[in-house]
C-alpha cells in the first residue's frame, strides 16, 4: 500500500471506539473486531483498507436504488444550497407538497393525505396516534385499544415497541403502552419451510381477530397493525388470502387497519407497495427507509381521504392534529425523495424486482441441505436462512457467519439470531445474486 492510501486508511479509522454506543450490537464484540466502512457505490460498500463489501441487505433494508446514485447526490447537493431548513409547524416548502402529491400517485385507493415524519418508528407512532385522534374526533373515544402481531417489528418507539412482539425489543420496557393485544404470528415450520413466497398454509390465523374482538368488544379497539411481510423477525410472507380476511374482519367491526411497510414499501416486493401486490387498500400506510433510498432519514403515514377530511372540521385557524416533528417534510429529506422515486420511475426498479423474484428464491433455495440450514424463505427481493442454533449460545451462530461474511467474504448480510436475511438493493444484478449466494453457502458451510 502506497503511503497516501496509508494515510488516507489511517484517517478513516477512528483511533478509539469506546465513546459511540451503537445501536442494536453487541458493542463490546464489536470494538474488538470493527466491521467499518467509510464509503459506498451502487452495489458495494468500502472498508478502509479499500476492500469491497457486496451488500447484501440494502444497508437496513433501505438502499433500494443502490449507493451514492448521481441524481440522488447531486438532488441533497443543489437543495443543501438553496434551502437548508422550513420550519414544519406553521410553515412549509414546495417540495414537501410535491413529495406529498407523487407518494399519494404511488399509495393504492384512496390513500391521498400524506404526514411526514424522519423514521419508521416515528411513523408507526403517528399512524398509532392518528387512529386513536381519529376515533376520539368521531365520538368514539372507548376505541383506545391497539392490536399488534406476535413477531411484529414496528420500531422502537414506545407505541411501536408496544404493538410490537419481538421479546428481546419489549422485556427491558416495562409496561409500555396499556390496552394493548397481539394476533399470533403466521409461521408454522411445519407448513411453510422452503416455500417460495407466500405459504398457502396459514389464512385462518387472522380469525383470532375475531377473539380479541369478542374478548374486549369493538367497541374498544382502535386498530389493527401489521406488515405485509414480517421482516426484522425473519422474513415472514403474510400466507396467501390472510391480509384480504384481516381487512374484512377490521371493516366488520369498524376498526382501522395499518400497514407497516417500512420495509415492503419502494420495491422490495416488486411493486410501490406491498398492499398492491396483495389487493388490499389498509387504513394507513407507514413508510420509511426506501423512500429515499436511506440517503437522508425520512419517513411518513398516507391516510385514507376519509380519516383526513374527519379532522378537517371546525374553525379553520385551529390546529387540527396536534402532533408533528421538527424535521418533518426537511428540505433535504424531500429533495432525496423526489429524486429517489424519479430513479426508480426512469430504472423501472420495481418491475425489475418483480421480474427478478423466481431467480432471486431460485438461488436462495440453492442452499438448501447445506449444514444446520433448517429452512428458506423467500418473497419478493428478500430471503432468511433459519440455522440450527448451537446448543449453548442460540444466536452465536448467526453472529459468526455475519462476521466471517464481512470479514472474510467480502459480504454484508444480516443476523436476526440465527436467522441470516439477504435483501439487496433493486439493482443487484444475476450475477451479483448468484454472487451472493455463493458466499452466503460458503459462510454456512464456515459456521457449521
Amino acid at each position: 500500500m502506497s503511503l497516501a492510501n496509508t494515510r488516507n486508511v489511517a484517517a478513516a479509522v477512528p483511533n478509539d471506539l469506546e465513546s459511540y454506543w451503537i445501536p442494536f450490537t453487541p458493542n463490546r464484540a464489536f470494538k474488538k473486531a470493527p466491521r467499518l466502512i467509510v464509503r459506498a457505490k451502487d452495489m458495494h460498500y468500502y472498508r478502509p483498507d479499500g476492500r469491497a463489501v457486496l451488500d447484501g441487505t440494502a444497508g437496513l433494508w433501505c438502499t433500494n436504488a443502490g449507493h451514492n446514485r448521481d441524481p440522488i447526490v447531486q438532488a441533497i447537493q443543489r437543495q443543501a444550497a438553496e434551502l437548508d431548513y422550513a420550519p414544519a409547524f406553521q410553515f412549509s416548502h414546495p417540495k414537501a407538497f410535491e413529495l406529498a402529491n407523487r407518494l399519494a400517485e404511488l399509495a393504492p385507493g384512496d390513500l391521498d393525505h400524506v404526514f411526514f415524519a424522519n423514521s419508521g418508528s416515528e411513523a408507526i407512532d403517528t399512524a398509532l396516534k392518528i387512529a386513536l385522534a381519529y376515533h376520539n374526533v368521531r365520538g368514539q373515544a372507548s376505541r383506545v385499544r391497539l392490536i399488534g402481531r406476535e413477531r411484529g417489528y414496528h420500531g422502537v418507539g414506545f407505541g411501536g415497541t408496544a404493538v410490537g412482539g419481538i421479546v428481546g425489543n419489549r422485556k427491558y420496557f416495562g409496561t409500555l403502552l396499556a390496552g394493548v393485544d397481539h394476533l399470533p404470528h403466521t409461521y408454522n415450520r411445519e407448513h411453510h419451510a422452503f416455500t417460495k413466497g407466500e405459504p398457502d398454509w396459514g389464512a385462518h390465523l387472522a380469525d383470532d381477530l375475531e377473539r380479541l374482538v369478542a374478548l374486549h368488544d369493538a367497541s374498544t379497539i382502535a386498530a389493527v397493525i401489521v406488515e405485509p411481510m414480517a421482516g426484522s423477525t425473519g422474513v415472514l410472507p403474510a400466507p396467501k388470502g390472510y391480509l384480504p380476511r384481516l381487512r374484512a374482519i377490521c371493516d366488520k367491526y369498524g376498526i382501522l387497519l395499518i400497514f407497516d411497510e417500512v420495509i415492503t414499501g419502494f420495491g422490495r416486493l416488486g411493486h410501490a407497495f406491498a398492499a398492491e401486490r396483495y389487493g388490499v387498500t389498509p387504513d394507513m400506510i407507514t413508510f420509511a427507509k426506501g423512500v429515499t433510498s436511506g440517503a437522508v432519514p425520512m419517513g411518513g403515514v398516507i391516510v385514507r381521504n376519509g380519516i383526513y377530511e374527519t379532522f378537517m372540521q371546525g374553525p379553520e385557524h385551529v390546529t387540527e392534529l396536534f402532533h408533528g416533528y421538527t424535521y418533518s417534510a426537511h428540505p433535504l429529506a424531500c429533495a432525496a425523495a423526489l429524486a429517489t422515486l424519479e430513479l426508480y420511475r426512469q430504472e423501472g426498479l420495481f418491475a425489475r424486482a418483480k421480474a427478478l423474484e423466481t431467480r432471486f428464491a431460485d438461488a436462495a433455495m440453492s442452499l438448501k441441505g447445506l449444514p444446520n440450514v433448517l429452512d428458506i424463505r423467500t418473497v419478493g427481493i428478500t430471503a432468511a436462512v433459519d440455522l440450527a442454533s448451537k446448543p449453548d449460545a442460540v444466536g452465536k451462530r448467526g453472529y459468526d457467519a455475519m462476521e466471517k461474511g464481512f470479514h472474510e467474504e467480502g459480504l454484508m448480510i444480516r443476523n436476526m439470531g440465527d436467522t441470516l436475511a439477504v435483501t439487496p438493493p433493486l439493482i443487484v444484478s444475476e450475477a451479483q445474486v448468484d454472487e451472493i449466494f455463493d458466499k452466503l453457502g460458503r459462510v454456512i458451510r464456515a459456521v457449521a
